[in-house]
């Protein structure tokens, strides 16, 4: 797997190469690339690039003084674009939310469309069910608990934690990658604190949020039916916040819609990206 070196440390990433539109995909906490391993396969024409971004599930630690703050990671995204020399860029969020503060960054001037896909917004930083999870990560030795506690299998695939997020179930050999990382490295177990417990007060978040109506390029905001941890009232929300937003919601998923609906996500971006302007590349000969 492909690896750069960016200011706070190394990321590594798979990218599909190829002329198409530059697709580049965020992931949750502590997931990484295997969270879009369903729809990427399905965006034939399209190349799409997939950072491991220091949430947790990353295979090497940041430096010491990284700052994993959400905007922190934001930045750190836009960072990895521009390194990569990435222009036109479509990011494509799921779970996490953070990444949509990169469109309030310099940076942002890059992104030329958003999707946003059961994410949190507005002040759901962390999730209601995240929140106690959040605060274990508070606590010397929390981390470490956690990664723990997730080998149980009541634990794990309880229904107000990570066995709320998918309605078909995340496969088992999938979430053991993610945690994977933090328990065997303290330094990951590091970043991973510093990232889960970063999330600023209410007012703050709410703040942010309202700079994003300066945003006026073309947003897709796709929300699913059944979300343990997303509002339902957040979907339309985050489509009226920005000029060009616009709304899809996705029946029978929760919020791993990558997970749940693989082909219907992918024929609504597909979609999505055709109407403005992002044409697949097809391949010839």
């Amino acid at each position: 797997m492909p690896e750069i070196e960016l200011s706070s440390g190394p990321i590594d990433y798979q990218d599909t190469g190829g002329a198409g539109p530059v697709l580049v995909f965020g992931h949750g906490l502590p997931m990484n690339e295997t969270q879009w391993r369903k729809v990427v396969p399905l965006l034939d024409g399209y190349r799409c690039v997939l950072p491991t971004l220091p949430l947790g599930g990353h295979r090497r630690p940041m430096n010491p003084d990284a700052d994993l703050s959400h905007r922190g990671v934001a930045r750190l995204l836009g960072e990895f674009i521009e390194r990569l020399g990435l222009d036109d860029v479509t990011l494509v969020l799921n779970d996490w939310g953070g990444g949509q503060f990169l469109v309030s960054e310099e940076q942002g001037r890059r992104v030329a469309r958003l999707v946003l896909v059961a994410c949190e917004a507005f002040d759901n930083f962390p999730p209601g069910p995240a929140k106690a999870a959040a605060a274990v990560c508070r606590v010397p030795g929390g981390v470490r608990l956690l990664t723990r506690l997730m080998r149980v299998p009541a634990f794990r695939h309880n229904r107000n934690g990570y066995g709320g997020m998918s309605l078909r179930g995340i496969p088992d050999e999938i979430m053991d990658d993610w945690f994977a990382p933090a328990t065997r490295s303290r330094a990951i177990r590091r970043d991973f604190a510093k990232f889960a417990t970063s999330a600023p007060n209410r007012k703050t978040l709410l703040a942010w949020s309202e700079r994003l109506r300066d945003f006026d390029r073309p947003v897709l905001v796709v929300w699913a039916t059944e979300d343990r941890l997303m509002p339902r009232e957040h979907g339309p929300r985050l489509a009226e916040l920005y000029p060009k937003g616009r709304l899809v919601e996705i029946a029978d998923s929760s919020t791993l819609v990558p997970e749940d609906q693989p082909g219907q996500l992918a024929e609504v971006l597909t979609d999505f990206l055709v109407e403005t302007g992002a044409d697949p590349v097809r391949r010839t000969g």
